[in-house]
C-alpha cells in the first residue's frame, strides 16, 4: 500500500485516512458511511471551511463567490463540470461571501468570482473573475498528489 492522505468528507467533515491509490475507487466515509466524493462543489461556511483547510491533504479549489453576481452565475456550471470531471484528485468548495465575510476578508478577496487553490493551508494559486474549465484542469494536474502509475 501506498501512501495514506487525509481526506475531509464533504458531509460530516471527518477527517479519513485513505490510500493514494484508492481515491478513485469510491470511497466512503468512515465516520457517516456516505461519499467522499460526489462530484459536486462542496458549499461551506467558516468553521466548516476551516476544517478542510486544515485536515485535507487534497488541494482545495474555492470559488467564492455570491448569488447576485452574473459572473459567478456564469462561473458555477464550469465550476461544477470541472468537479465532476477532476475529483478525487482535489476538492472543489463554494464559498458565498455574502454569508461569510469574514472568509473572504481573510483570503484577501476584492472582487467575485475569486478562485484560490489552497494546499497546506496556503493560497498557493489565485485567479481573479471568470476561469475555463481548463484552467482549473491545470491546477488539479500542478498541486494534486501525484500517484504511483
Amino acid at each position: 500500500m501506498g501512501e495514506a492522505l487525509h481526506v475531509v468528507c464533504p458531509h460530516c467533515d471527518g477527517t479519513n485516512r485513505l490510500p493514494a491509490e484508492r481515491l478513485g475507487e469510491q470511497a466512503k466515509c468512515g465516520r457517516c458511511k456516505e461519499a467522499l466524493f460526489t462530484g459536486q462543489p462542496v458549499d461551506l461556511d467558516g468553521a466548516r471551511f476551516d476544517k478542510h483547510v486544515a485536515k485535507s491533504d487534497l488541494p482545495l479549489i474555492v470559488d467564492f463567490w455570491a448569488p447576485w453576481c452574473g459572473p459567478c452565475r456564469a462561473m458555477a456550471p464550469i465550476f461544477e463540470r470541472a468537479a465532476k470531471g477532476l475529483e478525487p484528485k482535489a476538492r472543489f468548495i463554494k464559498v458565498d461571501v455574502d454569508k461569510n465575510p469574514e472568509l473572504a476578508q481573510r483570503y484577501g478577496i476584492q472582487g467575485i468570482p475569486a478562485l484560490s487553490v489552497i494546499q497546506g493551508g496556503k493560497v498557493v494559486a489565485r485567479q481573479s473573475g471568470l476561469a475555463q474549465e481548463s484552467q482549473l484542469k491545470g491546477w488539479v494536474d500542478r498541486f494534486a498528489p501525484k500517484l504511483a502509475a
